[in-house]
């Protein structure tokens, strides 16, 4: 198989550049399924970080095209020289907190940029297209209910008003083109390489270097966890054995509070909880994801295997023996951000 993968320089696009290229068990299927060609397609904004494919960056079978998804002429020509059996469309703008802040971007890339994707896909008959998504387009999920594919879809930020918009898009190239289009969502992900502006890094990096702890509101929110080598695998499995058309939903099965996490995380690295700070909640705040994951289980045989606890402990040391990644990520514009998206929260 020839595969090509938007985003793939970013956090759970390298993971599964890695995957495809470096774990052969993760296949399930016939050996001839497994890459010939992967394809890494980044426009290598400030999360993409071609350092998170440097153990598979002299493989053969691998190429990088350096280009944004919204260049319709570069998108084009990639697919014509590639020929990919398959397009896993990873790229994305994905941060809430800078969708608030500056919400053109993530119509920008979200939309326009999957729109951009899909005429290509139609035009060369593409025979895959798997769409990435994320569960926060169900919005806040009250308690005790679980969001199933067919959930109502209600988005609280332009960030997942955008990949709700994308999902809805994506989707009506199969009704309207019989494109053989699929969707994933999945709930929140963690692991090694993720750049340190979303929750466990941020914590993480954090209580390492001994800074405030920015907690958001009573910290009270809930979240899924889903650790990215497991996310890697079900988007493998949807490949192998998902329907065109569908929708799965990809869940850790293990909700926390985002104050129980920090709070799991000072403990770990074996710091004082003094330095967690009460900072103003950001508006909008989804108070609860929570996703019923029974649909790709039953279709596809995926299960998660990374219990919680195991893939934080994983985690912390991933990034306390790559101090110098961390250095690199957070410096220049990463400092800029943090500056305007914390300097006001205080309570």
């Amino acid at each position: 198989m020839k595969f090509l993968v938007t985003g793939g320089a970013g956090f759970i696009g390298s993971a599964f550049v890695r995957m495809l290229l470096d774990s052969p068990a993760a296949w399930s299927g016939p050996a001839a399924q497994r890459p010939t060609v992967v394809a890494n397609f980044d426009k290598l904004t400030y999360a993409g970080n071609l350092e998170n494919l440097a153990p598979v960056a002299e493989d053969a079978r691998y190429r990088f095209v350096h280009g944004d998804i919204c260049d319709a002429a570069l998108v084009n020509q990639t697919i014509a020289e590639t020929a990919p059996d398959v397009i896993v469309n990873f790229a994305a703008e994905s941060h809430v907190d800078r969708s608030i802040l500056s919400p053109a971007p993530v119509f920008e890339t979200n939309l326009r940029g999957t729109f951009t994707l899909l005429e290509a896909a139609r035009t060369h008959k593409t025979p895959r297209f798997l769409h990435v998504s994320t569960d926060e387009v169900y919005g806040s999920i009250p308690e005790p209910h679980d969001a199933d594919e067919n959930y109502p879809l209600r988005a609280s930020s332009p960030y997942s008003a955008s990949k709700a918009g994308s999902d809805l898009l994506a989707l009506s190239y199969f009704v309207t083109y019989g494109m053989p289009v699929t969707v994933t969502r999945a709930s929140n992900n963690y692991g090694p390489y993720q750049f340190p502006e979303k929750l466990i890094p941020l914590m993480i990096s954090n209580a390492i270097e001994d800074k405030a702890l920015p907690i958001y509101g009573d910290g009270m929110q809930v979240r899924d966890w889903l650790y990215v080598d497991d996310h890697c695998r079900a988007i493998l499995s949807v490949i192998e054995r998902g329907r065109a058309g569908e929708i799965y939903n990809i869940g850790g099965s293990r909700a926390l509070p985002n104050l129980e996490v920090v709070e799991r995380i000072l403990d770990a690295v074996g710091k004082p909880r003094s330095l967690m700070q009460t900072v103003k909640d950001r508006p909008g705040h989804d108070r609860r994801y929570a996703l019923s994951t029974e649909k790709l289980m039953r279709e596809t045989g995926w299960q998660a295997q990374m219990p919680f606890e195991a893939g934080l402990r994983a985690t912390i040391d991933w990034y306390r023996g790559n101090a110098a990644w961390i250095a690199r990520v957070k410096s220049g514009e990463y400092q800029n951000y943090y500056q305007r998206n914390y300097a006001n929260r205080a309570m």
